[in-house]
């Protein structure tokens, strides 16, 4: 198994990291962030559009998400929307903006959140896992069938054993990032 076998699994293992923070950036950590609520879909136009493709997201402070509509017609269905998304938002309809005033978390949400955050990053580390296997089944079929020989077999075990250490402490640096930015009062 060549070196481009190698950087293909690694690049694999990086787009689970890169998941993971995609993941990680949704959650609310009670500073405002426009990534809060891009995975809030509207109903407009009779489908379900993202947040992000029906109006303008702001943060004027640090406390506060502004929701500036293309069409004023779809205000109420996008009040409803946040409201409805299961992140406790609150929005306020001024008629031609929305602001999403970010209450203070508590104790215990912090924690809910800490353990959704390391579910994440286990769920991640799953991927590199089974991403791990596929590269260590490749390896000992190419081994079987002679293509490559014993020696070759532990240099590309080691290589992906690295690739997966690597990556999988990338993750628990990730997931102790994300928590110390929950939990700081």
């Amino acid at each position: 198994m060549g070196d481009r076998r190698i950087k293909e699994l690694s690049v694999r293992m990086h787009k689970a990291i890169a998941t993971l923070k995609e993941e990680l950036a949704a959650l609310r950590t009670g500073r405002a962030s426009t990534s809060i609520l891009e995975n809030v879909l509207v109903e407009v136009y009779g489908s379900k559009m993202p947040l992000n493709q029906v109006a303008t997201l702001s943060v004027p402070d640090a406390r506060q998400i502004s929701v500036q509509c293309w069409d004023k017609g779809t205000l109420q269905a996008i009040e409803r929307a946040i409201r409805d998304s299961g992140l406790g938002l609150n929005p306020l309809n001024d008629g031609g903006l929305i602001r999403v005033p970010l209450p203070e978390l508590t104790e215990e949400r912090r924690k809910e959140l800490v353990k959704l955050v390391h579910k994440y990053g286990e769920q991640a580390k799953v991927a590199i896992r089974n991403i791990r296997r596929d590269g260590m089944d490749a390896l000992k079929k190419a081994e079987k069938s002679k293509e490559i020989s014993k020696d070759d077999l532990h240099l590309g075990e080691k290589a992906v054993q690295e690739a997966t250490d690597e990556c999988i402490a990338e993750v628990d640096g990730v997931v102790s990032h994300k928590e110390a930015e929950i939990m700081q009062v």
